[in-house]
């Protein structure tokens, strides 16, 4: 098999999108940590609560959601349980599974945390794109999850995003 080199151009791109990946974490880590003693994936297990109906998901749904190992999960929701912005009870449906419910505390934490985060993004991310580019940012992110999410395990995460805005 030969391998397909990247041209000059495409190694230039590929290196800019590997650096937007190795910093953006950070920039959003950073500001949760301070103005909300989140992490970045803390605040999106809440955000995905909060989305769901009695905001509650079965722990592997949750983990399908965000794209996170059980094990890791586990660890991360413990340590919001300890916080008591999440509850963890028995699975009424099963009760082998493990459901995660966000508390009136965790509501209130999210709540709190979300104008910072999303003035965040804003500024790092939303407002350096021309609205063409953000609406293209939207088909290139669409194209390469076609290929990393071949089966649509994240697909109800960010499909619910389309749906409301198109209300």
């Amino acid at each position: 098999m030969t391998t397909r080199w990247l041209t000059q151009d495409e190694s230039a791109t590929w290196v800019r999108l590997v650096a937007v990946l190795e910093l953006l974490p950070n920039v959003l880590d950073s500001q949760l940590r301070r103005d909300a003693d989140l992490t970045n994936f803390d605040y999106y297990v809440l955000a995905m609560l909060s989305e769901a109906e009695d905001r509650t998901l079965r722990m592997t749904a949750l983990a399908a959601q965000t794209n996170a190992a059980l094990p890791r999960l586990s660890h991360v929701v413990r340590r919001l349980e300890e916080r008591g912005l999440v509850d963890r009870l028995p699975c009424p449906e099963d009760k082998r599974a493990t459901n995660a419910r966000l508390t009136d505390a965790g509501v209130a934490a999210v709540t709190a945390a979300a104008p910072g985060h999303v003035a965040n993004v804003r500024d790092h991310v939303i407002d350096a794109l021309t609205p063409q580019q953000v609406a293209q940012l939207g088909e290139i992110a669409d194209a390469l999850l076609a290929r990393l999410d071949p089966d649509g395990r994240m697909t109800p995460m960010y499909r619910r995003h389309d749906a409301a805005a198109e209300d």
